[in-house]
């Protein structure tokens, strides 16, 4: 009994700690950062640690209970999946950044920061305003002047459409990260497998870990979530520095999935005859 206690012990909070590897963290950063409610940011953690337990789970049991054996190009793919999934988040995040930026005829009106309201001699008033729809936030800036109404609208980016389009099923919100989840479960499930391999040797408390792992995960991952929205929220109302939080993201998330698969291609050589790969 002790020890099957230890066991759910240790791997709860070994799934714990596993939210918190690196590539975790930036990958559902650059989702939150567009997130303004924190349990809304809650729940983005906890559909993408189902997602990584799916994966798991599906892929450790098969290691332990079914003898499958995972090659070392077959490791690699799954890494480099986690890689160009970081790179596709970046590049979203980075696109919607400049193109929520204003155009020179709108720095011209209103040169001040978004959101200030500016009366010219001219008596023109010049304000902007940020919109969201779902979690997509960008702004519309607008003058009046002698009666007459100028509008410029930012977000009419293919990127931008895209995500308010897919905005429109219920399913879109919860499905994104879950996805993510499973692509970053596909990374790390040989090497959690045969960990608990080398250490349980009964095949129904190896599958048991697995399970307990998993829930740590997505309890490890729902608390970093609400930690990142909780930092946006404490800038609440600066839209300039948030847009500028969401592109770092993006161009962390950018530089850490090409530095992986630089990694994989290169070092590990994936595409080459003999390519190398030790599960971690």
């Amino acid at each position: 009994m002790v020890n099957f206690l230890s066991i759910i012990a240790l791997g709860f909070f070994l799934g714990m700690r596993h939210a918190t590897d690196p590539d975790h963290v930036i990958a559902v950063s650059t989702i939150v950062s567009r997130e303004r409610e924190i349990g809304k940011s809650a729940w983005i953690g906890v559909f993408w640690g189902i997602g990584h337990t799916l994966t798991i789970f599906a892929v450790g049991a098969a290691i332990i209970l079914f003898d499958v054996a995972i090659s070392p190009r077959l490791g690699l793919s799954m890494e480099l999946a986690v890689g160009l999934m970081l790179i596709l988040l970046g590049i979203i995040n980075v696109v919607s950044f400049f193109s929520d930026l204003p155009s020179a005829s709108e720095r011209e009106l209103a040169p001040a920061d978004l959101g200030a309201e500016l009366v010219a001699p001219q008596l023109a008033v010049v304000h902007s305003h940020a919109h969201s729809h779902g979690d997509f936030i960008h702004t519309h800036s607008h003058s009046h002047a002698h009666g007459l109404d100028s509008h410029g609208h930012q977000g009419q980016n293919p990127v931008a459409w895209l995500d308010r389009m897919l905005l429109r099923f219920k399913l879109y919100r919860p499905l994104r990260p879950l996805m993510i989840g499973i692509v970053h479960g596909m990374a790390g499930s040989a090497a959690v497998a045969l960990l608990v391999l080398a250490t349980i040797r009964d095949p129904r408390w190896a599958v048991a870990y697995l399970l307990v792992f998993g829930i740590g995960t997505i309890a490890g991952m729902m608390v970093i979530t609400m930690s990142i929205a909780s930092t946006f929220r404490l800038a609440h109302g600066k839209q300039v520095f948030l847009r500028r939080l969401a592109m770092a993201s993006g161009v962390l998330s950018l530089s850490f999935g090409i530095f992986v698969a630089y990694q994989i291609l290169v070092v590990n050589g994936l595409l080459s005859a003999h390519p190398q790969w030790v599960p971690r």
